[in-house]
């Protein structure tokens, strides 16, 4: 019977994980799923129209409805962690899986229906599901890029936004003392500009806090410039770091390539390869020829180079 359980909840556990294309109970949940939190998304949004008001019973059944196969698929995920972790004992697999991106994800979509009501739109978290269900984040998508790409620049990320941070300070200060006598009532003191030198530095200007000291506006129009260059810098560090992933991960993928395609032949007297031209090889065989070891030299495979034998010809399937 213990054996009959643990199939069970294998069976159940490879269901709720995202499924291959055999495996089609496990399809149909996640496109069950992906329609429920499409479902759910849609109420969300739905509600807050008035002229929607006679609706508002039906809205309130689906969301109830769709919280709870979410509150019952967090549960079948927590009771099946131990599977997802099968290296942990069951007491860190379950907190493993809470602390897990899907498992704070799932918290947070749940919570504002039972606690936080005015957090609904943690809801809308519910969609970075949808992509693992796709299989759109596999080993080298976008969400992997990202999370790589931040890890290996954190240093120069940090330095960036502390860049920023002491900009945004002494803004702050210099409007101060700019500004104070003139608005004692916005600049009160130092770290009440803030707010201004925030939206100023990031570009945004709101026009709420604002200077009208002819010092205040020279100063403001000095911050908005550095506040560029301070912005893209750590713009340009991802950038950067982008390029960078995707240039190793080709270079990667080339090498595997040829890995996979390049092979090595001993050229024999009475083989077919002997006493040819490499472009007649490359013709005949349909491969590129990439080098030609002949004793101890290599030679550059040109069209008219002829092969002889006792030489190794390395080349790629075509």
């Amino acid at each position: 019977m213990r054996r009959v359980s643990k199939e069970k909840k294998k069976r159940i556990f490879e269901i709720i994980q995202i499924g291959n294309q055999e495996d089609w109970p496990s399809r149909i949940f996640d496109y069950f799923i992906v329609a429920v939190i499409l479902c759910n998304i849609a109420v969300l949004f739905l509600e807050t129209f008035d002229e929607l008001d006679a609706f508002r019973p039906l809205f309130k059944m689906m969301e109830n409805v769709t919280v709870a196969i979410f509150c019952a698929e967090y549960a079948l995920r927590i009771w099946t962690a131990d599977l997802l972790y099968p290296d942990d004992a069951r007491p860190r697999a379950v907190r493993r899986f809470l602390f897990s991106f899907d498992g704070l994800v799932d918290l947070l979509t749940i919570l504002p229906f039972f606690f936080l009501s005015g957090f609904g739109a943690f809801r809308i978290l519910r969609v970075a599901r949808i992509l693992h269900l796709f299989r759109i984040n596999t080993q080298y998508d976008s969400f992997h890029v990202i999370t790589s790409v931040v890890k290996e620049k954190k240093n120069a990320i940090l330095y960036s936004v502390f860049i920023i941070l002491v900009l945004v300070l002494a803004a702050s200060l210099s409007m101060y003392s700019a500004e104070h006598a003139a608005q004692p009532e916005v600049f009160r003191n130092a770290l009440t500009g803030i707010w201004w030198s925030v939206s100023t530095v990031f570009t945004v200007g709101y026009g709420d806090i604002y200077p009208v000291t002819l010092l205040g506006r020279i100063m403001g129009v000095i911050i908005t410039f550095l506040g560029v260059g301070a912005v893209a810098i750590p713009t340009g560090i991802l950038s950067a770091g982008f390029v960078e992933h995707y240039t190793r991960l080709q270079r990667m993928q080339d090498a595997e390539a040829y890995k996979r395609s390049s092979a090595a032949i001993l050229v024999e007297p009475d083989s077919s390869f002997s006493q040819r031209t490499i472009k007649e090889v490359e013709t005949m065989h349909q491969i590129c020829a990439t080098a030609l070891i002949r004793g101890d030299l290599v030679v550059i495979p040109e069209d008219s180079v002829k092969v002889q034998p006792g030489d190794v010809l390395i080349y790629m399937k075509l």
